[in-house]
Parts: structure tokens; sequence; C-alpha cells
């Protein structure tokens, strides 16, 4: 099971954003907390606020939706920064011109999951994505079967 938290139009380019994203990706929620709060970047209180929302969302549905959800074994799956739009300001310059720049803005989204109890990512198969793997197997099959053949004797 998945649980996202999504934080539109923060005023703070995705490059920079990206730079405390990656120091959190793949770890545990509470080795992630205390990273983001030992961060000196600004992002990071941003961050730190997305990571509790989305721990949030997933205590929710552990309580109210009645989900089987271990707190403790959830990891910061995806951390992903985005574009969001830029604006555009314009900076004084010498003898009466002026210069465009852009302020960036971005979007965060957090994707939390639960690893099994052996530390393995837990994954869950609908109905529907069992039988649409099951032809992808068989194409697969028939193709290594068509290939295992006499090989041509290169003319000398």
């Amino acid at each position: 099971m998945e649980f996202r938290a999504e934080k539109k139009f923060l005023r703070v380019s995705p490059q920079k954003a990206r730079l405390v994203l990656d120091l959190i990706k793949g770890s545990r929620v509470e080795d992630a907390r205390n990273t983001l709060l030992f961060t000196k970047k600004r992002v990071a209180e941003h961050v730190g606020k997305l990571l509790q929302s989305a721990l949030d969302n997933a205590n929710f549905l552990a309580t109210e939706k009645g989900l089987d959800v271990e707190i403790d074994n959830l990891y910061v799956k995806s951390a992903v920064a985005n574009d969001g739009p830029r604006m555009k300001r314009i900076r004084p310059a010498p003898q009466g011109r002026a210069y465009r720049y852009q302020r960036r803005i971005s979007h965060i989204e957090l994707v939390l999951a639960e690893r099994g109890k052996n530390g393995s990512v837990a994954t869950v198969v609908g109905e529907e994505q069992a039988s649409a793997l099951a032809p992808a197997k068989k194409k697969r099959a028939v193709a290594k079967k068509k290939s295992v053949g006499k090989k041509a004797v290169a003319k000398k």
C-alpha cells in the first residue's frame, strides 16, 4: 500500500529541493525525519511537514478505513520535485535597460510504502494486473522457443 502527500507551488527551485529529497529517498520514515531535522537547507522544513502529512495519511487509513498498516515499517519510496509555473521578473540594468529573470516554483510529491516483515518491499497484485501480466509472459516464452533453431552455415 502506498501513501502520498503533495505540496504545490512551493517558492523554491526544483533543483534545490532535489538536493534535500535525494537525502531521504529509500530511507525509513524515522531516519528521514532525523535527516530533515538536521539539514540546514530552507526547503528541509517544508519537506519535513510533507513527510508528516504523508505519515498522517497512512495513520488515517490505518485507523479509519481498517487497513493493516505498520507505521514502523514505512519507508520513503519516492520523492520527486517537479517544475511549477515560473514567475517572470525584471531587474533594472545599466543605461535604462532591463534584464529578465525567472523565479522558479516547484511541486513536491512524496510517496511512502510499507516494507515486508523480512525487509522486502510488500507488493499487492490485483486480479486485473495479474491477468494483464499473464499474456505478456506467454508471448516471451513463445518468442524464446522460436529463437532456438539451427544456425545457418556461413559461406566462405
